[in-house]
């Protein structure tokens, strides 16, 4: 199949390379023409593991190739996935559906013969059929169908989740639709995985309700967190204990400083606009974002708490920035609220992590970068382990406690056991849904 990627962001250039490796024939458009240089002299500009090799070897194979030309990539295409972003409208908290619409514009005009448009980002309900009218108000002599294709890509672990997906859902209006993408997807429908036909609408709508069932998950356990602070409880325990229930499960029951990334704040925020659009309030999802942004700022008071309720004069190493381990991802992360409060209390904040930094310069004035622990640890007052990046999880925590002025530790991950931390010369160790143990 001969495909054409619009958009070269995080799920344009991951679906673009997996789908060349599934041997289809894949060309990447964006207008950056200076991202679309960076990707043409083999350069990843994001950071995802194991991209680079992937994408390296379908460029040599000739199946993946980049460009500015949009009209170039359409002309002949099978399929054009568009998959630019649709970040969230300031003011109303809407998806911003501007880029999708002139996207749909372009390849209207580019259309040669029967095509199917394909929605790989995540859209309101209803965006698919409002493509569909761009597209033939554009070029009435357009031979097309469109398709909804939602991604369920996890950052850190994208490849792995394209190539052995959970499920594969496909919102389609005819057979001939449906033939293009099933064939698209063929390597998987021989492996078994599951692929799930649906209408347009439906596609939409389990694409925003898997986001915010997640979300909900995270919140929850985040919220039974603090509860078990006051009485006594280990939310480690408590979460292993429901989770063991074969109809909750394990997964997304880590309490930690609130969900951040790409996804759940935006889709979570549409969501609730689109149920407030059509007068049925999804209170569940909105009370979620509410709770979520709680979390945020009660992870300072607890940093406060332990720094003897002053920040002022107090030096303060946090590692870890981006919302989750591996990736170089800062949206909506829970670091953009903690660390702008610690300095704005005064404090001196050393951050470190090991993909932040080129995102995080901009968004996290005034803190000092250092390229590892124990330098941002040197005379610090209290250490926050924010982010669980694998380099943090095996601290030489007596190192670490030695170097320090007053050794704190705000573990805002649970990554440690407080017995093990204090045992290791700290003076005090503070989690997160921990009580007095």
């Amino acid at each position: 199949m001969r495909i054409a990627m619009i958009g070269t962001g995080y799920v344009g250039l991951v679906s673009g390379v997996c789908f060349s490796d599934f041997g289809h024939d894949v060309i990447c458009v964006d207008k950056a023409a200076d991202k679309i240089a960076m990707l043409q002299a083999g350069e990843v500009p994001i950071y995802e593991p194991g991209l680079d090799v992937l994408m390296a070897k379908n460029v040599a194979a000739g199946r993946l190739s980049f460009t500015t030309d949009l009209a170039a990539a359409v002309d002949g295409a099978d399929a054009v996935f568009i998959a630019v972003g649709t970040p969230t409208r300031r003011g109303d908290g809407h998806a911003d559906l501007t880029y999708v619409t002139a996207a749909a514009q372009e390849i209207a005009q580019a259309l040669t013969g029967y095509t199917v448009i394909v929605t790989k980002s995540t859209v309101p309900v209803g965006t698919n059929r409002m493509v569909h009218n761009v597209v033939s108000e554009a070029n009435s002599q357009a031979e097309f169908d469109v398709a909804s294709n939602p991604e369920f890509l996890r950052e850190g672990a994208a490849i792995d989740d394209f190539m052995r997906p959970d499920r594969v859902v496909v919102g389609v209006e005819n057979d001939r639709a449906a033939e293009v993408m099933a064939e698209i997807y063929r390597p998987l429908y021989l492996r078994d995985f599951p692929i799930l036909s649906t209408d347009l609408e439906s596609a939409e709508m389990i694409k925003y309700a898997a986001n915010a069932f997640l979300a909900t998950k995270i919140t929850f356990i985040n919220e039974i967190a603090g509860l078990c602070e006051r009485v006594g409880a280990d939310v480690k325990e408590v979460s292993r204990g429901i989770g063991l229930d074969g109809r909750i499960g394990n997964k997304f029951l880590h309490a930690g400083p609130g969900y951040g990334g790409s996804c759940f704040p935006k889709d979570t925020n549409a969501l609730a606009r689109i149920g407030q659009e059509h007068a049925y309030p999804m209170q569940i999802t909105e009370t979620v974002i509410r709770v979520n942004d709680a979390v945020k700022n009660r992870m300072v008071d607890k940093i406060r708490e332990a720094c003897d309720d002053v920040f002022n004069g107090k030096t303060i190493a946090v590692l870890g920035v981006t919302f989750k381990p591996n990736t170089d991802d800062m949206r909506d992360a829970p670091s953009l609220t903690i660390v702008p409060a610690l300095i704005g209390g005064g404090a001196r904040v050393r951050v470190v992590d090991p993909q932040g930094r080129s995102e995080g310069e901009a968004l996290l004035p005034g803190v000092e970068w250092c390229d590892d622990p124990y330098a941002a640890a040197r005379d610090a007052d209290a250490v926050v382990l924010l982010t669980e990046w694998n380099e943090f999880r095996a601290l030489n925590l007596s190192q670490l406690a030695g170097a320090m002025n007053t050794s704190r530790m705000v573990d805002l991950r649970n990554i440690y056991s407080r017995r093990m931390v204090l045992q290791s010369g700290f003076d005090t160790y503070t989690g997160v849904g921990r009580g007095a143990v």
